[in-house]
């Protein structure tokens, strides 16, 4: 028992991740919502105003980008993932730099667009994972940093099971 009604195609395959970001997003900040969550993929999760979790999208996560760049160029080196002096990278380093961070700056703008576009204008956008601080730094379509959301969600879904008697069931 989770809190949240998933509705999608196949809710069985929706990620234990996924919905503990939902259950944390529906009790702590209230939809309708955007998660954007910066893992080892980047996910955009949909919230609905009443709280359900309707899909999302997957995509790579920037470290498995920038691992590939590396692993699958001739001489492409690895690089960190910090933001550039410029979005004009004048050497290798800060070229991909300006690729990784400042691309991926533009997927969560217009993925944030998409789907604000049929979630409506007052959905929040909660950015989560190990990157979330640093893009959310450079662009003003993220409202709130959690990074431990999935963590609260999981917190949250507890609580539901402890308030309706199935703890330890």
């Amino acid at each position: 028992k989770t809190g949240v009604r998933i509705r999608v195609d196949y809710p069985q395959g929706v990620g234990a991740d996924r919905v503990a970001d939902a259950a944390a997003v529906k009790h702590l900040y209230g939809g309708p919502a955007c998660v954007v969550d910066f893992g080892t993929a980047t996910k955009f999760e949909a919230i609905s105003a009443d709280g359900d979790y309707l899909g999302g999208a997957i995509g790579a996560g920037i470290g498995i980008s920038a691992e590939a760049l590396f692993v699958h160029t001739a001489q492409l080196p690895r690089v960190d993932l910090v933001r550039p002096p410029s979005v004009i990278g004048r050497n290798t380093v800060h070229a991909m730099q300006s690729g990784l961070i400042f691309g991926y700056i533009s997927l969560v703008e217009g993925m944030v667009q998409r789907f604000r576009n049929e979630l409506g204008p007052q959905m929040k956008v909660i950015a989560t994972g190990g990157l979330a601080e640093t893009i959310a730094q450079e662009t003003d379509v993220i409202d709130i940093i959690a990074p431990w959301l999935t963590l609260d969600g999981l917190r949250v879904i507890w609580e539901v099971n402890v308030k309706s008697g199935r703890e330890g069931k």
